[in-house]
């Protein structure tokens, strides 16, 4: 039986989504292929490893950042990417090692060279943004290191040594920014599949993760149309090792995605920019398609979606 909020959702995607969104809504919904994911992400990464070309599509700075290089990576770990010795992953490893925008201790999450480019106000170079701490990024690629860099290499000891400096930095009340939050967690994921949990106190870090969590995400649905944490933000399934303290925040939010997409399958964007009117425009559209795949994800975590076919069903054309 077609589920309509999958059948309206994917419409949006295929009359509106940017080839890589298209290629990893084909995956997670319609049995495309890690590599088609790939091919496209490949299309942002530079001749130096890195990415850039709005990539993060607040920000259109064409040079490499560890911004875009931090989303590369999200992207990355949703699909369960495992050849570290892809070219594309051999070039991120490259370029994370390589000491751009990097101070030995952080890679810089903001760069002077977005001045030039159509970007959301957060991402101007002056800006003080609540979101620039020194680990929003810097966690997810120091994880990123860890988990694709060969054990005897200066990557890896990198990755290592900045996840413990992470951990190390968790002190008082501990992450109050949800972006941060979740690298920490892309992080500890990232290392427990490296197999790397002794390297770093890493029941004190999920120990502090689980409080941060819990204490970040808003209960009160009332809030959840304006810029503010949703269980969603961290929690993907009733799997989850967040969802028991969280439980019934992260149910609610199953009926409120589906009650507040709009007819033409898409969700609001609950943010803006204030100069680029014309950039935003079409920022704003990428945004949508992104975020339909992170709310049908979502569903499908919870069972609440039906509609997506599985991989035998695209292999055999039932379209």
């Amino acid at each position: 039986m077609k589920n309509a909020t999958f059948e309206r959702a994917r419409t949006f995607i295929y009359r509106n989504a940017r080839p890589l969104d298209l290629a990893r809504f084909q995956y997670h919904f319609e049995g495309g292929s890690k590599r088609a994911v790939l091919r496209a992400l490949a299309c942002y990464q530079n001749a130096d490893g890195g990415f850039g070309h709005a990539l993060e599509a607040d920000c259109w700075n064409i040079n490499s950042t560890p911004l875009h290089a931090s989303t590369a990576c999200a992207i990355l770990q949703q699909i369960d990417w495992e050849d570290a010795g892809h070219p594309l992953i051999r070039g991120l490893l490259r370029w994370c090692a390589g000491g751009e925008h990097f101070n030995g201790e952080h890679w810089q999450i903001v760069v002077p060279s977005n001045n030039r480019y159509p970007h959301a106000p957060w991402w101007q170079a002056e800006s003080t943004s609540s979101c620039h701490t020194d680990y929003n990024g810097t966690a997810q690629l120091a994880g990123f290191l860890v988990r694709y860099a060969p054990r005897d290499s200066e990557p890896y000891r990198l990755g290592i040594r900045i996840a413990g400096a992470a951990c190390a930095a968790l002190s008082g009340e501990g992450l109050s920014d949800m972006h941060t939050c979740a690298c920490y967690l892309h992080m500890a994921e990232l290392l427990e599949r490296a197999g790397a949990q002794g390297a770093i106190p890493f029941a004190a870090l999920e120990e502090q993760l689980h409080r941060a969590v819990h204490r970040l995400i808003v209960t009160d649905t009332a809030r959840w149309g304006g810029y503010v944490c949703r269980p969603s933000a961290f929690i993907r399934s009733r799997e989850s090792a967040y969802y028991p303290e969280n439980r019934e925040a992260a149910e609610a939010e199953c009926g409120y995605i589906i009650d507040t997409q709009l007819e033409d399958g898409s969700w609001e964007i609950n943010w803006d920019w204030e100069d680029y009117p014309e950039a935003w425009a079409i920022s704003k559209n990428w945004w949508r398609s992104h975020k339909i795949i992170e709310n049908l994800l979502y569903l499908k975590g919870f069972g609440r979606l039906s509609g997506a076919l599985g991989r035998e069903d695209h292999q055999e054309g039932k379209l």
